[in-house]
């Protein structure tokens, strides 16, 4: 995945993004530009890498204009660890509530869960043929397959070491084996080819499974909050309640518990956690939304107080520091923070010099004109048209949207975000939903038909909201 994206070009980036993103161009190339920079200081020599810090980004712009989309089609994008939090989330040390770090955490268990994917897609295959000797070891628990199971398979975790202590039987016991091996193998392969072909799919058998994990606690480590891997599970399992339990199942849902229990066996994970923990220290990226809402406007007090200590609890790890996760120190010195919010109440220059610094580019984000929410209707791969088209079609009814209905929606969108809230694109969700209320709620008795939607019915549908000022307000 990350060879995919070095393979992008900085347009190639912005044109990935166009197809869910509509206008806002200047933030698609300053993202587009910091992936791309991510990978030039890849390729640079190690003498000089070091010393090249990431630029960081904060977009500064409306709700609804698009910065969390741009960070969430990114994550998808990016192949690298990835992760979105919200700064009005976090406290300042000392306050209930998770502190900052946690973000590094979080953003090294993303990028641990990613590599462990990875590695195990390297041993599906041999994990899919342990996952059939196991299954046969279970269909026919009389009868093993030669040398007592190939690499001694065992659907409750033998390893390959019981290999060589098989092989060093005694003679007389191998002989005996012998005996019942020649019929039992005939068996086997006849079960084993039912299996291929699917014909046991709906056998119940019974397997081992671990049981459910407890949700795990936080405790206080020091002056912060430390994630440990503390929880009630383990601790039942000192008196007898942890470990494994047996479940009913069918061989199609054995199969894959089988075959995912083998993929974790086979995957190392001290080796993933070392690939996990070099991709969150060259290649990471945290998207931080609502910065905004930690912003302090002038000389106050109460909670404008715990706002600034997360601002200042924040720019270690924006500069550049250690933190202590439980696969091992990161250092943040060159993970890409991209910072979101919208200002209506305060402003960038109301963050703390110190902070105002580590975000070298200001990107504004443009408030949506009629034009753009008519591109947003019919543009991207997820437009809102499209997506009640194909719900409706579930329920035998077409919709058709004529071209003077979309225009006709754009301008309404865009007239009441400037009379009332601006709430950019998502004015649109309510806007549709209430044009197709009556179409959606009537739409069983509707089955077989076209119904076009023209600006007339928007009107007929919107007309006597839009004319009472103080009904749209609360409705649209």
């Amino acid at each position: 995945m990350i060879k995919e994206i070095d393979a992008l070009t900085p347009k190639q980036i912005v044109g990935e993004l166009n197809k869910y993103i509509v206008g806002q161009e200047k933030a698609k190339k300053a993202v587009a530009i910091a992936l791309r920079n991510r990978m030039r200081r890849r390729m640079l020599p190690d003498s000089l890498r070091d010393e090249v810090a990431p630029k960081n980004i904060i977009m500064i712009g409306s709700t609804g204009v698009g910065k969390t989309e741009i960070a969430r089609r990114l994550s998808k994008l990016a192949g690298a660890p990835f992760i979105k939090v919200e700064a009005s989330k976090y406290t300042e040390v000392g306050y209930v509530g998770r502190d900052v770090e946690s973000m590094v955490r979080d953003l090294m268990s993303v990028s641990l869960s990613m590599v462990k994917t990875e590695l195990a897609e390297d041993v599906r295959e041999e994990a899919e043929q342990r996952a059939e000797e196991a299954l046969l070891d279970l269909l026919l628990p009389g009868i093993k397959g030669k040398k007592g199971g190939p690499a001694g398979f065992s659907p409750f975790g033998t390893s390959k070491a019981s290999e060589g202590s098989n092989s060093r039987q005694e003679p007389e016991t191998r002989s005996l084996e012998t005996v019942d091996q020649e019929t039992g193998d005939g068996t086997r392969e006849k079960f084993r080819k039912m299996l291929r072909e699917g014909r046991l799919e709906d056998k119940m058998v019974e397997v081992k499974v671990s049981r459910s994990k407890s949700p795990s606690i936080e405790i206080f480590s020091g002056q912060s909050f430390e994630e440990m891997d503390v929880n009630f599970g383990n601790l039942s399992s000192l008196f007898g309640g942890g470990g494994k339990k047996k479940k009913r199942v069918s061989i199609k849902e054995a199969r894959e518990i089988l075959r995912d229990q083998e993929m974790e066996r086979l995957v190392d994970s001290e080796r993933a956690a070392d690939i996990a923990r070099e991709r969150v220290e060259q290649m990471g990226i945290i998207f931080i939304d609502e910065i905004d809402k930690v912003a302090v406007k002038g000389d106050r007090g109460g909670v404008d107080v715990s706002r600034e200590g997360v601002q200042r609890d924040i720019l270690p790890i924006v500069e550049g520091s250690q933190v202590n996760t439980k696969y091992g120190l990161v250092d943040t010195s060159h993970i890409l923070f991209i910072a979101a919010g919208a200002f209506h109440m305060s402003k960038p220059s109301d963050l703390i010099p110190e902070l105002q610094g580590r975000f070298p580019l200001r990107v504004e984000l443009e408030d949506l004109t009629d034009q753009d929410f008519y591109r947003i209707l019919t543009e991207p791969e997820n437009a809102l048209t499209k997506q009640y088209r194909e719900l409706l079609k579930t329920e035998g009814v077409e919709i058709e949207f004529r071209e003077d209905s979309l225009k006709r929606l754009s301008a309404i969108a865009a007239e009441v975000n400037s009379k009332t809230e601006n709430i950019g694109a998502r004015r649109l969700h309510t806007i549709m939903e209430l044009l197709l209320e009556e179409v959606s709620f009537n739409a069983p008795e509707l089955a077989g038909q076209t119904i076009p939607i023209t600006a007339e019915y928007v009107d007929e549908r919107l007309g006597d909201i839009m004319e009472d000022q103080d009904l749209s307000r609360y409705i649209l």
